[in-house]
């Protein structure tokens, strides 16, 4: 009796895996049908976290968009901007998809779609400040997010050289925060980022007339994956093409800024 019961409980094992392995091109397939997303969830209006701690954003919008032309399911996983190309190239994510910039060096690591908005990086400080020009920074104490095209953009300006310290933070809104508390004089931004955040506090922050560098906003694929850049640049041209970009634009920054 001990052997037939042994004998049962195996064949009742093999039929438990046979059962769950009959499920596993399900999830395969569920998976495959997802894109990853990698953001930066402080990022504001682009992508960051609303007074209920969900992931909004021009950037969120217009990702879910293409991904229903695309047939597609989002995940947004955010992830740390100083190993942004190293997550999509291990694979943990299918895109870098948050005000993400073009860029020289950057081509070399990943494949970019077409620009879809135009940005600059530009020199905020406290709406009292008597810094007025580039080279008012002399001197000076001034912070970016670390790995960031801010950081590209001041190290490529003669500037650079006389200012008396640059320090990195992991995002902008740390550099903002120690900006209004007095810790740093100036802060190297996105355009876009501050003017959303001129909005919501008008008379702190002024932002110079004079910008380090005029850029364009990209979305990044995997190496090798011209596939799927082919797929997205398809459904972000179909965005164009019937307004919808255009609608999602208009939400967050009150006009139309995609480029077509």
């Amino acid at each position: 009796m001990k052997q037939l019961a042994t004998i049962i409980l195996v064949i009742a094992a093999v039929f438990t895996v046979i059962a769950g392995c009959s499920k596993s091109p399900e999830t395969a397939e569920k998976t495959n049908n997802t894109l990853v997303i990698g953001i930066d969830d402080k990022f504001a209006p682009m992508g960051f976290r609303d007074e209920n701690n969900e992931i909004v954003g021009f950037d969120i919008d217009y990702a879910k968009a293409a991904a229903e032309k695309m047939g597609k399911e989002v995940k947004f996983q955010p992830i740390d901007w100083q190993t942004k190309e190293a997550e999509l190239s291990s694979g943990r994510i299918d895109l870098i998809w948050n005000g993400y910039t073009i860029t020289d060096a950057r081509k070399k690591k990943v494949l970019f779609t077409k620009p879809y908005l135009k940005n600059a990086q530009v020199v905020v400080t406290l709406a009292d400040s008597k810094i007025t020009k580039l080279a008012d920074l002399e001197g000076k104490v001034v912070g970016l997010q670390s790995l960031s095209s801010a950081s590209d953009a001041l190290n490529a300006d003669p500037i650079k050289s006389k200012i008396k310290t640059v320090t990195e933070f992991s995002d902008n809104v740390s550099a903002l925060n120690d900006l209004k508390s007095g810790r740093l004089d100036a802060v190297i931004i996105d355009e876009i980022v501050i003017d959303y955040y001129m909005t919501k506090e008008k008379s702190t922050f002024k932002v110079l007339d004079e910008s380090l560098a005029p850029e364009e906003y990209g979305i990044g694929v995997k190496k090798g994956n011209e596939e799927l850049l082919k797929q997205l640049q398809t459904a972000l041209d179909k965005l164009n093409e019937d307004g919808t970009a255009a609608e999602i634009s208009k939400k967050w920054f009150g006009e139309d800024k995609v480029l077509k």
